[in-house]
């Protein structure tokens, strides 16, 4: 299970490409990650997956700041699609994406990272816009930066 963390646990964790780390007005919390910044990778995403852990997720970066949508081609899990702007602020979250269903997802413009999480996580947890998330490929212009 997720454990929400108190702001001690996650000073003292690392911030590494690994891991994800939020925070909004709903608490804490931190996510082992995987990522996607390739292409290929971006494009595989989670397919044929038959379980997630609840800790667990995808952080899928772009280069730049861009136009996205998602589907669920393949997709066997239901997904809620955090999508994120360049400062590491959520700007939108699409809730239990349906396994299967190719309907595009537009996450907005100006996203340079989605996260991926098991569906339902983000309502409730209280995740939405606004919640700062802490990675890597935010860099040190982030509203939430690495130490």
């Amino acid at each position: 299970m997720l454990a929400l963390l108190g702001s001690a646990g996650l000073a003292l964790a690392a911030c590494v490409p690994g891991q994800a780390s939020l925070r909004g007005d709903w608490g804490q919390a931190r996510f082992s990650i995987e990522v996607a910044d390739d292409a290929t990778e971006r494009a595989t995403g989670l397919m044929h997956r038959e379980f997630m852990a609840t800790s667990h997720g995808m952080l899928f970066i772009y280069e730049a700041p861009t136009s996205v949508a998602f589907w669920m081609r393949n997709t066997l899990i239901p997904l809620d699609m955090v999508f994120i702007d360049p400062t590491g602020r959520v700007a939108k979250v699409h809730s239990n994406a349906i396994p299967l269903d190719e309907t595009p997802i537009f996450g907005g413009d100006g996203i340079l990272a989605v996260l991926e999480i098991n569906g339902g996580l983000a309502e409730t947890m209280g995740i939405g816009p606004g919640t700062l998330v802490q990675h890597p490929a935010f860099g040190a212009d982030a509203a939430w930066p690495c130490p």
